[in-house]
């Protein structure tokens, strides 16, 4: 058996982006990921990475999901490092927020956004999903989240003993305290390292993020932040994990319940 590597590198793009248009975010997140080091495991996109935060996905063309999930995996096997970010996505005649784990090999894993963001009429556009995503990459258990879900810890909690809580995220500027908080306590409360892709610059409707990227480790500490257009750098340590974990049982005593919906 192959034993995994105890380290994955990743990379979080932290952006402005173009008001509902695919073909510009795709150029321009492709500009950005080819500067980024060979050596780099996993590149983590915003949420809505190719239009941003709309609440009028009928202005997206159907066809132009299914064309950013094959530049995903087009540049996931360039770069050999798997790609994570949300799109709006046409299916079925029904719009999602979905989000994509872009393996280097090309596979895909997906998860749709279950909290849709009621304040601003997301739940009346966006259909929520139902099913919480773990997916296992170069020895690490990824859980992925979307945006508003940070602020449900139920739908977080650690019951399946994954190392790695991931937020895509357009959170705004006004919240931007509840964020930094909340990323940090889903890493302490979950043992996990908690990683947030938010990003940057104003939206059409003039709503401004802050962005506060970051990358907090088991116990909380930050290991990576920042309020300015950059790609941010984080190296994840496995040993870290097993040694907080076995050093501080808290799991073991974590609470046993099912969610019913």
């Amino acid at each position: 058996m192959v034993a995994h590597s105890q380290k994955l590198k990743t990379a979080i793009i932290q952006s402005p982006l173009f008001w509902e248009d695919p073909l510009g975010n795709r150029d321009m997140f492709q500009k950005k990921i080819a500067s980024i080091p060979d050596e780099v495991d996993l590149i983590i996109l915003p949420e809505m990475f190719t239009t941003g935060f709309t609440m009028e996905p009928q202005n997206i063309e159907h066809a132009e999901g299914k064309a950013t999930v094959a530049w995903m995996q087009r540049l996931a096997k360039q770069k050999q490092a798997a790609l994570v970010g949300s799109m709006v996505y046409y299916e079925d005649n029904r719009y999602f927020n979905r989000l994509f784990f872009v393996f280097p090999e090309g596979d895909i894993r997906t998860y749709d956004k279950k909290h849709t963001f009621s304040l601003a009429g997301e739940d009346l556009v966006y259909e929520a999903g139902t099913q919480k995503l773990i997916l296992e990459y170069k020895g690490f258990k990824i859980c992925p989240m979307i945006c508003y879900d940070l602020r449900f810890p139920v739908w977080a909690r650690n019951v399946e003993d994954y190392d790695v809580l991931i937020y895509v995220a357009n959170w705004p500027k006004p919240r931007v305290s509840a964020w930094d908080t909340l990323l940090q306590a889903r890493a302490i409360e979950n043992m996990v390292y908690s990683i947030g892709a938010n990003r940057i610059g104003l939206d059409n409707l003039e709503y401004e993020y802050s962005g506060h990227s970051a990358v907090y480790d088991t116990l909380g500490k930050k290991v990576v932040y920042s309020d300015k257009e950059e790609i941010l750098y984080a190296t994840l340590d496995k040993k870290h994990i097993e040694t907080t974990r076995n050093k501080l049982r808290f799991l073991e005593d974590r609470d046993q319940f099912t969610l019913l919906g």
